[in-house]
């Protein structure tokens, strides 16, 4: 069994904010991490596993792609609830 692991990165050359979901892709979260780093990603929340869905519920396995679930101009929302974009949220 996969590890479900979701990242909120933040991407300073474009602006733009995401929440991405690999289930299947990267067998350990510090190569999802650092496969989004070497891209000029800026980490800003990683979860392994057990966090909170919010409303962004989890996609199925998949071994070839990086399921991005939410997008923004700017940076991300931060609340004490967790991580928001476009109405999008889950907690880490």
């Amino acid at each position: 069994m996969n590890a479900y692991m979701r990242i909120a990165g933040y991407d300073p050359q474009t602006d733009v904010s995401f929440i991405a979901d690999s289930n299947g892709r990267f067998p350990d979260l510090w190569e999802f991490s650092s496969y989004l780093t070497d891209k000029g990603m800026k980490i800003v929340a990683v979860s392994l596993d057990d966090f909170d869905n919010g409303n962004i519920p989890r996609v199925d396995e998949d071994t070839e792609h990086i399921v991005l679930r939410a997008c923004t101009k700017g940076r991300i929302a931060r609340t004490p609830s967790g991580i928001e974009i476009n109405g999008k949220h889950y907690k880490p």
